[in-house]
């Protein structure tokens, strides 16, 4: 059966942290603030079902980057409603912006579910989700969150939008230690020939970290080694363009943020710096592309993403396809929105699920917990939680992959649920 990717924790939170690069995040409340245990159900009845929807909307990585997973998931709880609802019942969302601070993390914690009893959280997008044991503790579900951090990793009823094997007893991943698969690496290795790969990242330990994982991937499935490192303060782009020519690299990958990206994907266009792909993960896996990277045409069509769900520009498909209607009236499209949809109608199958005996916390949190390979209709790579007591040496992991094309935006390659490999787990900290 396919599996989901736990590499894809590492690359979400990686992402976040090259937009964070030299930004510091507020400190947290004591955990004793928010001691009392809260195991209330939803409202009986016809009263209406609360869900949370806790999102960073105001950070110091600024607005729009993680508001895409709220903005599906609202899209979804508007259409149910508007359809009647669960079971007769409407789902009432409760919005929580937290700022992008640990002491708003626990605040939207404690407002959600001491407040207004939540029956669960639901598409969590959180640059530092300092409430998540206390979330853990309340014994409240938080369904399909995006795993920024190793929260998803770390505390039982947090279920990350990718699944997990992890033990989740309060210590991330196994003893501290997390685990990622190769199989971005393996995929362009055989499916584009690539042998040769650069990474380039910042002079800036976040960023230098996460470029050491992505060179030991590489390594470990046999590809040359390209590594570039330049100056936050003053990147010279246009020297690491000229040695990635020189050197004739088949693919990029990157340590850098977006607008990194951008300088870096002009610069290679400036000295005719060709490759097989410039691949870019799943945060920038938007509609915004042309904007992006308008001054880099050759780079821009060169653009590649790998991620764990169905290409939101897929619209012959059924799923996409309702998604995209519903979230017709938004300025832009991107994966991050479909990922909070499917999160939405995660919690949906599960409420629904428990109608007859009562739509409660605990019901939900089993449902979840229980359930294997689910896929919310086929927009995600089958997703689990497992609960390994050692970590995995190898996976069988699948990908789904697109690549930019001007006038016909994200096209996907092949199909998620088939493009599939047996890597290897490497460990890392997170």
């Amino acid at each position: 059966m396919p599996r989901g990717r736990p590499t894809r924790a590492v690359e979400t939170a990686a992402a976040v942290l090259l937009l964070l690069v030299g930004t510091a995040c507020g400190s947290r409340l004591p955990e004793s603030d928010f001691e009392h245990d809260s195991r209330a159900p939803a409202p009986a009845g016809g009263a209406p079902l609360r869900v949370g929807v806790i999102t960073s909307a105001t950070s110091p990585v600024g607005g729009n980057a993680f508001t895409g997973p709220r903005d599906g998931a609202k899209a979804y709880f508007d259409r149910l409603d508007a359809r009647g609802g669960i079971d007769g019942r409407r789902v009432e969302v409760r919005l929580c912006d937290d700022g992008g601070s640990g002491v708003g993390n626990n605040t939207c914690v404690h407002r959600l579910i001491e407040e207004d009893q939540v029956v669960a959280l639901v598409a969590t997008a959180s640059l530092d989700y300092a409430g998540a044991s206390r979330v853990s503790h309340a014994r409240v579900p938080d369904i399909g969150g995006q795993p920024i951090g190793a929260a998803y990793d770390t505390w039982p009823h947090l279920y990350g939008i990718y699944g997990s094997q992890a033990p989740r007893d309060g210590t991330p991943g196994w003893g501290g230690q997390l685990y990622g698969g190769t199989e971005v690496y393996r995929y362009f290795k055989r499916e584009k020939g690539a042998r040769t790969a650069a990474v380039v990242s910042y002079n800036q330990a976040a960023s230098a970290a996460y470029a050491r994982l992505v060179e030991r991937g590489l390594k470990a499935e046999g590809y040359t080694v390209i590594p570039e490192q330049v100056d936050f303060a003053l990147p010279n782009f246009r020297a690491v363009a000229a040695d990635l020519k020189e050197q004739g690299a088949d693919l990029v990958f990157d340590a850098i943020d977006t607008h990194g990206n951008a300088q870096l994907c002009k610069a290679m266009d400036d000295v005719g710096a060709r490759v097989v792909a410039k691949v870019t993960n799943v945060q920038n896996w938007t509609s915004t592309v042309p904007e992006d990277y308008k001054d880099s045409p050759r780079c821009r069509n060169a653009l590649w993403v790998t991620g764990s769900s169905r290409n939101y520009e897929d619209t012959g498909d059924p799923a996409v396809r309702e998604f995209r209607d519903a979230t017709n009236g938004l300025s832009t499209h991107s994966q991050w929105q479909l990922e909070g949809w499917a999160a939405a109608r995660w919690f949906t199958d599960a409420a629904r699920a428990c109608a007859t005996k009562g739509i409660t916390r605990a019901c939900v949190d089993d449902f979840v917990n229980r359930g294997r390979d689910y896929t919310a209709g086929g927009l995600l790579i089958p997703v689990s939680f497992e609960r390994l007591p050692e970590p995995p040496r190898t996976r069988r992991a699948c990908l789904s992959v697109a690549r930019w094309k001007d006038g016909r935006g994200w096209v996907s390659q092949g199909d998620m649920n088939s493009t599939c490999f047996d890597v290897p787990q490497l460990p890392y900290t997170p």
